[in-house]
């Protein structure tokens, strides 16, 4: 499979019950030999590192690096993955005390990052991440300080340093990504005033990663967006218009998953992503119902939300319900369209249709009905209101056609100004 490597899960003992009765430190390692193996490494060794009280030198305690430096020695792997946030100090002793390379969860996070984005945005997001990243940890790359870039003697003294000259290329760089991020946000919010033109309700389905959002955004949408069990398949927000079975239009929006301990750099870089949930109507939370750590897993994902200011109406969806026992996914599947949340099997289709029933009544749950008359032949008149609203019952008699309309409050004035004096309202709030 490539290149070996040995994962170590940094626990620390101070961690508080709560968080551990959530998750715990095996579920912790096994997340992140998943994350090891989404860049490709064959990982031949994996445990939990006990952590009492940080060293500030190595972070482990110095009876642990001499343990992990004895079974480095025997199986010699190309990488050591510390699943904690090391400062460049501390990766620079321990890749000293293992003679091995050492990644961080922040690196290792931002090599997935780096391999799985789409988009020209993603790119510049994860390069910025990367950089910043980088930045501080130029010291790694250069032992050699002592060497001198000569100058061309105007000012006198020794010229510019090695790593003075590639921090400053590097921030440099970060202008210029940072500039061209501006120049994209730019035109990702003109299409979002262009989709507000559309009285189209926007879904966002957000989750942890690999929860099978992309897979339910197939089955909904009939595309073929990248769904693989794999730790950030999606990081690039796809979107797909929709019909539901009333025949409310929406727009679906495929976002990147979401993970425990998101490094600072990302949470930053990729908040620009999160945009489209910050601006959607409705909130489809997507948990892997099979998971042993699901419940830990929803409240990373609303500590996330939360930290985003995400104050939209929400439907939690417990996906791959196929992986659960038969009475498991029976008593799931036997709940009225009044359970808190919608269980469904994205890969074979179980509950999709109530699904979609409950999200129609939560996109038009502020609809007002109204009435409009139509002249049968003013064909241009029943495009439009077919086109920018849910036909709830037509009656055609005597050259008129008679509507019954649900539309957005919002779209009320362009109705009144499309058909002055033929709208009445019916009803003021959908249900």
């Amino acid at each position: 499979m490539g290149q070996v490597a040995f994962v170590i899960h940094v626990e620390p003992k101070s961690r508080n019950r709560t968080d551990a009765a959530l998750r715990d430190a095996d579920a912790r390692l096994a997340e992140a030999v998943g994350l090891t193996a989404a860049i490709h490494l064959n990982v031949v060794q994996a445990l939990v590192a006990p952590l009492a009280r940080p060293t500030p030198a190595t972070l482990l305690g110095t009876g642990k690096v001499e343990e992990i430096a004895i079974l480095a020695k025997a199986e010699e792997p190309d990488v050591i993955i510390v699943n904690a946030h090391l400062t460049p100090v501390q990766q620079r002793n321990l890749e000293k005390a293992w003679n091995s390379k050492v990644l961080d969860r922040t690196a290792v996070i931002l090599e997935i990052f780096g391999e799985r984005a789409a988009t020209k945005e993603g790119r510049l997001q994860v390069e910025l991440a990367h950089l910043n990243y980088q930045r501080s940890r130029l010291v790694r790359s250069w032992t050699h300080l002592e060497r001198q870039r000569g100058g061309f003697g105007f000012l006198g003294g020794p010229g510019e340093s090695q790593i003075e000259s590639d921090r400053r290329l590097i921030a440099e760089r970060i202008v210029r990504i940072k500039a061209e991020l501006e120049k994209v946000k730019r035109t990702r919010s003109l299409g979002r005033q262009a989709r507000k033109k559309v009285p189209f309700p926007v879904v966002a389905l957000v989750g942890y990663t690999n929860a099978g959002k992309s897979t339910l955004f197939n089955r909904l949408t009939e595309s073929e967006v990248l769904a693989k069990d794999l730790l950030f398949a999606t990081l690039d927000p796809t979107m797909r218009g929709i019909k539901l079975p009333q025949g409310t239009r929406i727009i679906l929006s495929d976002t990147v998953g979401f993970i425990a301990d998101l490094p600072t750099e990302l949470v930053a870089a990729f908040r620009a992503t999160l945009e489209e949930v910050l601006e959607a109507d409705v909130i489809l939370h997507i948990r892997d119902a099979a998971h042993d750590e699901s419940a830990a897993q929803k409240a990373d994902v609303l500590q996330v939300l939360d930290e985003l200011g995400a104050d939209r109406p929400m439907l939690e969806v417990l996906n791959k319900i196929d992986l659960l026992e038969p009475e498991q996914r029976a008593g799931m599947l036997s709940h009225n369209g009044r359970r808190p949340a919608i269980a469904v099997s994205a890969l074979t289709g179980d509950g999709v249709p109530d699904l979609l029933a409950a999200l129609e009544r939560a996109v038009t749950r502020d609809n007002i009905t109204v009435k409009l008359k139509l002249d049968a032949a003013d064909g241009s008149a029943l495009a439009f209101a077919y086109r920018h609203a849910q036909v709830l019952e037509r009656r055609d008699r005597g050259g008129k056609i008679s509507l019954s309309l649900r539309i957005h409050p919002d779209d009320l004035g362009r109705f009144e100004s499309r058909f002055p004096r033929k709208i009445l309202i019916e009803q003021g709030v959908g249900t």
